[in-house]
């Protein structure tokens, strides 16, 4: 290795935030490294902060300009959080893909949906197979989590070697999908490991993980206690405890009926990678009907809240002939990720309102995370020895947490949130650039930045309502009738009583003959003087200062 070769590592999303993961290593000539992507991962809007916005994406623009250098993108799993942006940002870095079957099936979707090549997604082994990228040497080591094959990433190059632990957990007996392997770890340690990059979730969490092998028996007894129709939701992703419901639904005599296409999905995908081989028989929705309630299960998707999920559906009335009655059960066998509190409480209460019972994880034993607790972190840190743990996947207070933990048991931690260059090289790994990231919203079918102005321009209007103003302008300058005025978003009436959209008129009619001929001819000028007369108006009538739009037609002389 020469002087001026470097070990670089950038989040450019999910470092300092949960959700959005996308990570850049580098190795080569400071400044010319090549380069490969680990994730390309989206967030969820609210309409709080990003109303009408489909999807957060990561600002790649440092990526993008750099995109000749790229080996090759590395998924690691096929939760939206890590997958769920590679069709939408393909086109910007257009370097091969590599990913596990199970995640590659639905890497290649997210490319079909937007019009990509889905063959630029090519199907890799479990460890020990190798993928050849440049200067890196990259093999996919399976993890428990949540989903099926999970991999955490073994990066070797001539910088030393570096392990991506992805999103993990320590289950020794995950129900479906490959159990922990200690002894690949110890293996992978053998080489020596200059850097762990490691999931933080749960760094907070001081009790050992637990197994979804330990969910049958709650979740049964639960079942078998229950007199009306049950119905459970959890992430459609995990089939793991979609197999756990459905095989302790069929265990009590009940019927079940997978509702939600996402669950459909998940579960005819596990299938055709050979991680799914034994899922109970499901009926379809109009097969479920036939069933008597008391036998019968439904398993739905919508554990967060979302508004068009089959959960949320039946909470406000019926869905595909399937409706909750007083004395049913809903299981909520998720954890609610922060900031969906307010959509899952939104149906909770709906479903109280209907004297549905509902029970969810304060209720009692009924999930397990996906995430390592921090014991299993320790015991990660424990098995790899490695000489620099930079923590990632978690907010900033969950990252400065996990470093604190290296550091107090010998180990180098850095806190490296998203745009944080980190040289890894040598022995004393330290930030050496900052990278502007910000965040890019798919808004339809467009991508926007997150300082376009779109997103801005709309919460203003949604907070502060719209008034349209029309005028024609003549060839001799001269303003033609009266303004016409619509509001949007503003109440009809004024604080007098009056019809404020003819209040405004009215203010115009007596503030536009007053204005001189340079006024009129200028638009910027003659839009500002109408802008403020208008806000003016509002300010005094209903204490708002709107947004206003002015339209100017002007007659040109034949």
């Amino acid at each position: 290795m020469t002087d001026r070769n470097r070990l670089i590592y950038l989040p450019l999303g999910g470092a300092g935030e949960i959700g959005m993961n996308c990570y850049v290593y580098g190795y080569g000539d400071k400044g010319a490294e090549r380069l490969i992507v680990v994730d390309t991962g989206v967030a969820f809007p609210d309409m709080d902060g990003q109303p009408g916005v489909d999807l957060i994406l990561p600002d790649i623009d440092w990526l993008a300009e750099r995109a000749d250098r790229i080996e090759g993108i590395f998924i690691t799993h096929a939760h939206e959080d890590h997958v769920g942006g590679l069709g939408h940002l393909w086109s910007r870095l257009r370097a091969p893909v590599y990913a596990r079957a199970f995640t590659a099936i639905h890497a290649r979707r997210k490319m079909e949906e937007v019009g990509q090549d889905p063959e630029q997604v090519r199907v890799v082994e479990a460890y020990p197979a190798v993928v050849e990228a440049g200067p890196f040497r990259v093999q996919f080591a399976p993890v428990s989590h949540s989903i099926p094959e999970a991999a955490a990433l073994v990066i070797d190059t001539p910088g030393g070697r570096v392990v991506h632990s992805g999103d993990f957990k320590i289950d020794r007996d995950p129900v479906v999908g490959e159990a922990f392997d200690e002894e690949m770890f110890r293996d992978i340690a053998g080489r020596g490991v200059k850097a762990f990059i490691c999931d933080s979730t749960n760094v907070f969490s001081r009790h050992p993980g637990r197994s979804e092998s330990q969910l049958p028996e709650p979740i049964g007894k639960l079942i078998a206690d229950a007199r009306g129709m049950v119905v459970a939701t959890t992430f459609a992703s995990n089939v793991a405890r979609l197999k756990t419901l459905a095989d302790a639904g069929v265990a009590q005599g009940r019927s079940i009926c997978l509702l939600g296409r996402a669950m459909k999905r998940m579960v005819t995908a596990a299938v055709e990678a050979g991680v799914l081989t034994d899922f109970p028989r499901t009926l379809s929705p109009e097969e479920a009907t036939e069933v008597p309630r008391d036998s019968l299960m439904l398993i739905v998707t919508g554990s967060q809240g979302e508004r068009r999920a089959a959960s949320a559906a039946l909470s406000r009335g019926s869905y595909l002939g399937h409706e909750l009655k007083e004395g049913d059960l809903f299981l909520f066998s998720s954890k609610t990720i922060p900031g969906n509190e307010i959509g899952v409480a939104r149906i909770q209460n709906a479903l109280a309102e209907k004297g549905v019972l509902i029970v969810d994880e304060a209720s009692g034993f009924y999930h397990v995370s996906g995430h390592a607790n921090r014991p299993d972190i320790e015991a990660m840190h424990d098995l790899l020895r490695p000489q620099v743990v930079v923590p990632n996947h978690g907010e900033y207070r969950h990252l400065a947490e996990h470093a604190r933990l290296a550091l107090s048991k010998g180990m180098t931690g850095i806190v490296a949130a998203n745009g944080s260059m980190v040289e890894l090289s040598g022995n004393a790994p330290q930030v050496v650039e900052y990278v502007e990231v910000g965040k890019t919203y798919l808004d339809g079918s467009a991508l926007i930045g997150a300082f376009d102005g779109v997103i801005r321009d709309r919460m203003k209007l949604a907070l502060n309502g719209i008034v349209i103003v029309a005028l024609i302008v003549d060839e001799e300058d001269e303003i033609l009738e009266d303004a016409w005025v619509a509001l949007r978003g503003l109440p009809e009436t004024g604080a007098q009583g009056g019809d404020l959209a003819v209040m405004i008129e009215e203010e115009l009619s007596a503030m536009l003959p007053r204005l001189g001929a340079k006024t009129i001819d200028d638009d910027d000028k003659l839009e500002e003087a109408v802008r403020r007369a208008a806000r003016d108006v509002c300010v005094s009538e209903i204490g708002k200062k709107p947004e206003v739009s002015v339209l100017i037609s002007r007659l040109m002389a034949e």
